[in-house]
């Protein structure tokens, strides 16, 4: 059901798959999934954001915004558990997994062991003889699903190496090339769309499951997509590449009062007349998985959709770069033909420029706020004060890429943000404290939804922090214990619910 889900007040968390507490490494769609989804309900929360679902790599630091596919699940966030109820593995299979630690991902074992796990359902799945579900899920997810699981047994391949230095057939997408290797690595090919398929299964259940107790999914789809994808190999004439599939132009941002030379993000740019010609097909495949995914969908640097910055490939640095305006409105007019009430975000934050206002004010996407930005300059005229959000507005206490509210207190507030913090609270919090108090102050704003991450909602330091932008290394990696959860806790957060009539 794809409506318009802001007309009321209602709030969520943010908590993705992998900070779940599970015993093999990694947060997954597991027994410990739906005990959450039960705490959700009971705090009364309508909605549970999550980052990125889709497959993630140790080349880029298994960040889920630098995906191998961005229609494609994560297999780290299969469950062991929910094979072992489905007979695909058998109880002794799991006596050798190892020990983990509860409050971090450790992703290296954590693959070693869910390949392990995955190799031995797979092994028995194909044993069992053919599987009318099966095979029905790999034709109607055929569009995406092929060229993943071809893409991914090659890189298996040819491992350490990108994929525009395989051999030219295989590069360029040489079919009958492709065919003849696809059969000597059919088992592999075989395998991705198995576990495929479980993600899919598992997935949909846990959502279901969700939906029937009042709480409603929401998924992040970033504007851009990881060079090392199937997403570009299989679409390479959608992005400008040169002849020898590498990186004409690559994404960034301008110099800024942060840095003199910009940054430059690495991730390939769009050929927007490729896609136009295409009635923006790719687009509207994209949107559509993840529509299907979630019941909600907050854009990653929406202002993409208005311009982008572009750097030729072959620099040092983001100076040189130049804006290159986006068919945004008519990808979205093309998107309304197909999904007439889109239930879309507008992640707008940083510097926003009046096409990106007037694109979203066309559609009538919900921007963001962020309740800590509130607290740099003027507090009076500052747009994410409390006091000047506006209702269509989806306001978070801080996200992903934030520090947590008591971290930020701790160690990155200046004396003078402390100071128009106490002046807008009308007293000086502690560092204990400070994320009761902005909490309540989120709830009490006019903004329809209010997400709050859950190390906020469990006042944690920096320690719990999920993403250091700056910092390639240990990302992703903070996990919850099950019982941080508590009832009380979840009776606190209703009783806010229904005190700033968000239930």
């Amino acid at each position: 059901m794809h409506v318009n889900m802001l007309r009321l007040r209602a709030n969520g968390i943010l908590l993705h798959i992998s900070s779940l507490p599970s015993a093999y490494g990694i947060g997954d769609l597991g027994p410990e999934a739906y005990r959450w989804v039960d705490f959700l309900k009971d705090a009364k929360q309508g909605f549970w954001l999550v980052l990125p679902v889709n497959p993630v790599t140790p080349e880029n630091h298994h960040s889920p915004y630098q995906a191998t596919s961005v229609f494609a699940g994560n297999p780290l966030f299969i469950s062991p558990s929910g094979l072992l109820d489905e007979g695909l593995l058998a109880r002794e299979d799991l006596h050798d997994t190892p020990h983990f630690p509860e409050d971090r991902v450790d992703y290296p074992r954590a693959v070693t062991e869910k390949r392990r796990l995955l190799d031995i359902a797979y092994r028995r799945f194909s044993t069992a003889g053919p599987s009318h579900d099966f095979e029905a899920f790999c034709e109607r997810n055929s569009h995406w699903l092929k060229d993943f699981a071809v893409f991914t047994a090659l890189a298996e391949r040819f491992p350490q190496t990108s994929w525009a230095n395989w051999p030219p057939p295989l590069r360029d997408g040489h079919r009958d090339e492709i065919d003849r290797l696809v059969v000597e690595l059919r088992d592999l090919v075989e395998r991705t769309k198995f576990c495929q398929y479980i993600f899919n299964k598992q997935w949909f259940r846990l959502k279901r499951y969700a939906n029937e107790r009042g709480v409603r999914m929401i998924g992040d789809l970033p504007f851009y997509v990881g060079y090392e994808s199937a997403d570009v190999w299989s679409h390479a004439d959608l992005f400008k590449l040169d002849e020898s599939k590498r990186r004409e132009f690559v994404a960034g941002v301008p110099p800024d009062a942060f840095s003199d030379t910009g940054q430059l993000w690495g991730n390939p740019v769009y050929d927007w007349p490729e896609h136009t010609e295409t009635g923006y097909a790719w687009w509207i495949s994209r949107f559509g998985r993840n529509l299907e995914l979630f019941d909600m969908v907050r854009i990653d640097h929406f202002r993409g959709f208005a311009a982008y910055w572009e750097v030729p490939g072959d620099h040092a640095n983001a100076v040189d770069g130049k804006w290159v305006k986006s068919p945004g409105e008519n990808i979205f007019r093309t998107l309304l033909r197909y999904y007439p009430f889109p239930p879309l975000i507008a992640e707008d934050l940083g510097t926003i420029t009046p096409d990106v206002r007037e694109l979203m004010h066309t559609f009538g996407f919900p921007g963001m706020k962020v309740i800590l930005f509130a607290f740099d300059g003027d507090t009076a005229s500052n747009p994410y004060s409390a006091h000047n959000h506006v209702r269509n507005s989806v306001l978070f206490t801080g996200t992903h890429d934030n520090n947590t509210m008591r971290g930020w207190f701790e160690n990155e507030a200046t004396e003078e943000q402390k100071q128009r913090l106490a002046d807008y609270l009308g007293h000086m919090p502690g560092a204990s404290e400070v994320h009761s108090d902005l909490i309540r102050l989120a709830m009490m704003s006019v903004c329809r939804l209010v997400v709050v991450p859950m190390q906020d909602v469990l006042g944690l330091g920096s320690e719990a922090r999920m993403n250091r932008p700056a910092v390639a290394e240990g990302n992703w990696e903070w996990r919850m214990k099950m019982e941080q959860a508590t009832p009380g806790l979840a009776e606190h957060l209703a009783r806010l619910t229904q005190i700033y009539g968000r239930a």
